[in-house]
């Protein structure tokens, strides 16, 4: 004979014909017929429903602002701001006039654009064979390039300094079998060096995107155009290049505007002949402490960043990326 309890559970719904949050339970358990359950608070809910969408955009725009605008606008008022004091342009005059600036700018544009075509050219060819050529291994190798992207930049250049350093392996195998004073690889410390390890350390951001847009292309085109008597080179250009152009151009100008910011890997390095505008903010505010003009670089140096990534939307957006 049943309890009171379970009886009750059993036949007495709620009040309205509803049944109450134990029978829907029960009923869900018993696999039978899901029964809506009385919303508890509808006047809450509808009062959820009637707030404007900017009361919802408040909290993150609260938090960009205190932890990244804030700190920006203070960047940029310490720009106008001398040492003598009051508000001035002085501080961009004396920069903009500056001999160090204007190797600074040039070094860190042409750094940049060397190591964005370098990361371009040598990203699609890995990516190619990475996708197209079977091998053993070559998944382990696709999984190893999205690891890759973790690593911080100076380890990299670590790396470079061990294997191609005044003191590294290649320099003493050198000087260990011709008894030399020192060994023929001292580019790291030259801006030869420095494209070098920026190269091999943002070649797989362009990978990554072209992995991805390999995948998504149809195989059966390769196959067509192959039978058809198109060679590999005919087949990679009007085939596989047209659907890998958005790729390109994301991996391209994101490796573009790392580049420009880059600081560890110039830094570590050791290549003293070789300032880039990172370089000269540090210079500038730690070496030199003249916060007004670290501050005007850091000034470029943002306005050059974002103008990039403006030039990028646009252009992504017409060809379609």
């Amino acid at each position: 004979m049943a309890s009171p309890t379970e009886r009750h559970g059993a036949s007495d719904p709620a009040p309205g014909g509803v049944p109450t949050l134990p029978r829907a339970l029960d009923s869900a358990r018993a696999g039978g017929t899901p029964i809506a359950v009385r919303n508890p608070c509808p006047q809450r809910e509808r009062r959820l429903r009637r707030l404007p969408a900017f009361v919802w955009a408040l909290p993150p725009v609260a938090l960009l602002g205190v932890f990244f605008l804030y700190p920006l606008f203070l960047v940029v008022q310490q720009s106008v701001q001398p040492d003598t004091g009051g508000t001035s342009l002085q501080p961009y005059s004396d920069v903009f006039g500056s001999e160090a600036f204007r190797e600074a700018l040039g070094t860190t544009v042409w750094l940049a654009v060397g190591a964005t075509v370098g990361c371009l050219v040598l990203g699609f060819v890995l990516a190619l064979v990475i996708a197209f050529v079977p091998f053993p291994g070559g998944k382990a190798v696709a999984r190893f390039i999205d690891v890759f992207l973790s690593f911080p930049s100076f380890l990299i250049t670590l790396a470079l300094l061990f294997v191609y350093g005044t003191k590294g392996m290649a320099n003493g195998l050198w000087t260990d079998a011709t008894g030399a004073v020192e060994g023929p690889f001292q580019f790291l410390t030259t801006p030869w060096g420095v494209l070098l390890a920026e190269i091999t350390y943002f070649t797989p951001f362009v990978m990554r995107p072209l992995l991805a847009a390999f995948s998504q292309i149809d195989t059966a085109q390769i196959e067509v155009a192959s039978s058809l008597g198109a060679r590999p080179a005919r087949i990679v250009r009007r085939v596989i290049l047209p659907e890998a152009l958005p790729a390109l151009a994301a991996g391209g100008s994101l490796v573009l505007v790392m580049c420009l910011n880059e600081f560890g890997i110039v830094l570590f390095t050791g290549a003293k002949g070789v300032t880039t505008l990172p370089m000269l903010v540090y210079s500038k505010a730690i070496l030199e402490s003249d916060y007004p003009a670290a501050c005007v670089v850091a000034v470029v140096n943002i306005a050059i960043s974002v103008g990039l990534y403006g030039l990028y939307r646009v252009v992504s957006r017409r060809v379609g990326a």
